[in-house]
């Protein structure tokens, strides 16, 4: 299988926090994801809802996704 010239969701991606939500954003701005938080504790065990900071978190591991593909496959094609 060949892999295409142009990425569907070029890096870098970015996480932009708005209102309860982290939105993931690749290069041109497209959102890619959505990471949902509530930083009311009631809201959170009823709605199943992260914290801030849990969300928070997620969030900038997805966005690093397409560094670490980068690295994994330039690790692979040196061994």
């Amino acid at each position: 299988m060949t892999e295409p010239t142009t990425q569907r969701f070029p890096a870098p991606w970015t996480a932009v926090e708005l209102e309860e939500t982290f939105r993931i954003e690749d290069a041109n701005g497209f959102p890619v994801a959505y990471v949902y938080f509530s930083e009311d504790w009631e809201r959170q065990n009823v709605a199943g809802r992260m914290s801030k900071n849990e969300a928070r978190r997620i969030a900038v591991r997805i966005a690093a996704l397409p560094e670490m593909q980068a690295e994994l496959q330039d690790h692979e094609k040196r061994f």
